[in-house]
């Protein structure tokens, strides 16, 4: 699984470089999100786009409007910023997406940088079963 979960993250990043470079910063994240769907899309990737995700709470399902950026073969969770900087709340958020999903790894994305590098966080969901046991970046 760990193996599987590294090969698509390569695949995501190498997708949302090439989606950065050509479009470079500035844009509106819905930009950017159809702009990586279709990339990933093109690579053979299932990729789908603002997924709903409820909330379980006291033994009941609630629907609270969160919205997921984009699910990567069902597996990974990618969350698009274009913002300044990444904040303590961004992946406060992304973290909880990958616990209430029972997902095993998100990336956060923020496009809003000169070198997409500088926006690029990857997290780990350790308490989902299916979590690669390699520390977070």
């Amino acid at each position: 699984m760990r193996e599987a979960l590294n090969h698509v993250g390569e695949r995501i990043i190498g997708a949302a470089l090439k989606v950065h470079t050509a479009l470079g910063p500035g844009l509106l994240e819905s930009a950017y999100e159809a702009c990586l769907a279709h990339e990933l899309s093109k690579a053979g990737l299932h990729t789908a786009r603002q997924v709903a995700l409820p909330l379980r709470y006291d033994g009941v399902e609630l629907d609270c409007a969160y919205r997921l950026d984009l699910v990567v073969e069902s597996l990974i969770v990618v969350e698009l910023k274009s913002v300044e900087k990444l904040l303590p709340i961004h992946s406060a958020q992304l973290i909880a997406y990958l616990k209430m999903g029972q997902y095993p790894l998100g990336y956060l994305l923020n496009f809003n940088t000169l070198h997409l590098r500088d926006g690029v966080k990857r997290l780990i969901n350790s308490s989902c079963a299916s979590a690669p046991s390699v520390p977070s970046l």
